[in-house]
């Protein structure tokens, strides 16, 4: 089931939490029209056209902002930009890992023939930047902490299934691993802290995976 609730919300901006297989914003045609994003306008009256200032992938569960004023918006939107929001995230990878921590520095591009997959190109490829974290080694799998420092598309994803990034695939990926249908995901947003776009005080969310 396509889920969402609300963990915090001001005049300025929202924070809910999303399940995997709901939608940031919406899709092409009519059928992917229900979102994170029309949900927030729908509870809220008078909140921008366009409320979303970052996305999750439809697969990936966690922790989104939405902005409600169109100061909100360009403020949070800007710390997005310069860097200055910082993200953790919770996943599980289908294998054993070695070491222990580490940076995986990445360029990749979009595959044309292959929509919306990302393949590794080190001539053409923007590259992507996440630190890891191992946490747990059990059943033959891996419990670990990504925080990127960039935002490229799928990122997390392709730096876990890569063999130039760790080479183990996320648990139920059904881009880069052996998931077979949406919701099998096991990566979630959990934790973001950012600066309040009124105040400047650091606002910091948690929300626990439920694998």
């Amino acid at each position: 089931m396509k889920e969402m609730y609300i963990l915090h919300d001001e005049p300025e901006f929202v924070v809910v939490v999303k399940s995997s297989g709901l939608l940031s914003v919406p899709g092409r045609g009519p059928e992917n029209l229900d979102s994170v994003s029309e949900r927030i306008k729908a509870l809220y009256p008078g909140c921008i056209d366009q409320p979303s200032v970052h996305r999750l992938d439809m697969d990936t569960s966690g922790l989104l902002v939405v902005a409600r004023t169109r100061e909100a918006h360009r403020n949070i939107s800007i710390q997005f930009q310069e860097s200055k929001v910082t993200k953790r995230y919770i996943a599980i990878l289908d294998g054993e890992l070695d070491g222990e921590e580490g940076v995986i520095e990445l360029p990749f591009r979009l595959d044309i023939d292959n929509r919306p997959h990302q393949i590794y190109d080190p001539v053409h490829g923007k590259v992507g930047i996440t630190h890891w974290k191992k946490l747990l080694v059990k059943d033959g799998k891996t419990r670990i902490e990504f925080k990127p420092v960039t935002g490229r598309t799928h990122q997390l994803r392709v730096h876990a299934a890569s063999e130039y990034g760790l080479g183990i695939p996320i648990v139920g990926d059904p881009l880069y691993g052996t998931g077979t249908r949406p919701g099998m995901l096991q990566l979630h947003a959990c934790s973001i802290s950012f600066a309040h776009p009124k105040t400047g005080e650091i606002c910091e969310f948690h929300s626990d995976p439920l694998f």
